[in-house]
C-alpha cells in the first residue's frame, strides 16, 4: 500500500487532487477537526519520507529517550528517527507535508544537512498564535499550489518548503526531559531495534546498510553511545554489537539462500567495504565460509 492509499483510507484526512504519478515523492494534507476523536501518531514507519508537521492541540512527543510536551508547535522528522505522538485534549489541528529525497534532487543537494533534520538535534519549535498563523499560511498555500495545472508548481512547492524551513530555523528548538524510568529504556531499544530493522530486507544488489555499528545508531537516536550499550544490555542481556550482528547474520544467510548474488556483492550490501572481512565476520559467528554456507544449504 502506498502513501496514497494509505492517507485515503483515513477519513479525518483531507488531501487535495494532484498527479498521481508525483504523490510519492511530495504531498500535503491536513487533518480535520474531530472533537470526538483524537489524532495520535504512531511511530512514523516510512523509509523514505521526510515529514514536516504543524500541530495545535494540547500534545505529547515521545522522541528517542526524550519527552516533549506543547500547545502549539512545528515538527520535523526524518525517515531515519522513529517518534510518536499523542493528544491529549481532542481539539487540535494538524497540517502535515511528506516528501521524498528525490524530491529536492538535483536542486538542492544538501537539504538534509539543515539543522532541523541534522541527527542529534531537537526537531521541535514551540509556536506563539502569531507563528501557527504564519506557517499555517504557508501550508494553505501549499494545499492550493498543488492542485494547480501548472508546469512549474513542484518547483512552487520546494520554495514553500524551504521558507519553513528557514523560518523555523530562526527560532529557538524545545527544551525536552528524559525518561527517568525503565520506559525510558525500553523505548531506547525498541526505537534502535526499529531503526535496525527498517534496512532490510535487503532486495536489489544496489541497496546498503547505512548504519552499522552502535555510534552510527547512536548518533541517530541522539544518545551517547555508552548509554545506548547500557541500555541494550539491560533491555535484551545483549550488547549492541551483538544484537547488530545477529541480524546482519540473519540477513546474510537469507541472501546466501534465496539469491545468486555473488558474496562480494552481498558483502557490499550488508555494509563491508572489504570482502574478506565479511568472510571472517561470517565465519566467526556461522563456523563456516559463506561459500561453503551456501554450497550446503542450496
Amino acid at each position: 500500500m502506498n502513501l496514497h492509499e494509505d492517507l485515503k483510507m483515513d477519513t479525518r484526512v483531507f488531501m487535495p487532487g494532484t498527479v498521481e504519478k508525483d504523490i510519492n515523492n511530495f504531498n500535503v494534507f491536513h487533518v480535520k477537526h474531530n472533537n470526538d476523536e483524537r489524532f495520535n501518531c504512531k511511530p512514523f514507519n516510512r523509509k523514505t519520507l521526510y515529514k514536516i508537521s504543524l500541530l495545535k492541540g494540547k500534545t505529547k512527543l515521545y522522541y528517542a529517550d526524550k519527552i516533549i510536551e506543547f500547545d502549539c508547535a512545528l515538527l520535523f522528522s526524518n525517515p531515519n528517527i522513529p517518534y510518536s505522538w499523542e493528544h491529549l485534549e481532542s481539539d487540535q489541528t494538524a497540517y502535515f507535508c511528506v516528501f521524498t529525497e528525490v524530491f529536492f534532487n538535483p536542486f538542492i543537494n544538501n537539504f538534509k544537512e539543515y539543522p532541523v533534520f541534522r541527527p542529534g538535534s531537537v526537531p521541535l519549535y514551540h509556536l506563539d498564535p502569531e507563528q501557527f498563523d504564519n506557517f499555517k499560511d504557508i501550508f494553505d498555500q501549499m494545499l492550493h499550489e498543488i492542485t494547480l495545472e501548472f508546469n512549474y508548481k513542484y518547483d512552487t512547492l520546494r520554495t514553500l518548503v524551504l521558507q519553513l524551513i528557514f523560518k523555523a530555523l530562526k527560532l529557538e528548538p524545545a527544551a525536552y526531559q528524559q525518561y527517568k524510568d525503565s520506559n525510558g529504556s525500553q523505548r531506547i531499544a525498541s526505537i534502535f531495534l526499529e531503526l535496525l530493522e527498517r534496512q532490510f530486507p535487503i532486495e536489489s544488489t544496489m541497496q546498503r546498510m547505512e548504519f552499522k555499528h552502535p555510534t552510527e545508531f547512536a548518533r541517530q537516536l541522539s544518545v551517547h553511545v555508552n548509554h545506548l550499550n547500557h541500555v541494550m544490555k539491560s533491555v535484551t542481556e545483549k550488547t549492541t554489537s551483538q544484537v547488530i550482528s545477529e541480524r546482519i547474520m540473519q540477513e546474510a544467510r537469507s541472501l546466501l539462500q534465496h539469491t545468486n548474488w555473488n558474496i562480494s556483492e552481498i558483502a557490499w550490501s550488508l555494509g563491508f567495504d572489504d570482502l574478506s572481512h565479511f568472510i571472517n565476520f561470517f565465519k566467526r559467528n556461522q563456523q563456516l565460509t559463506p561459500k561453503i554456507y551456501r554450497k550446503n544449504t542450496i
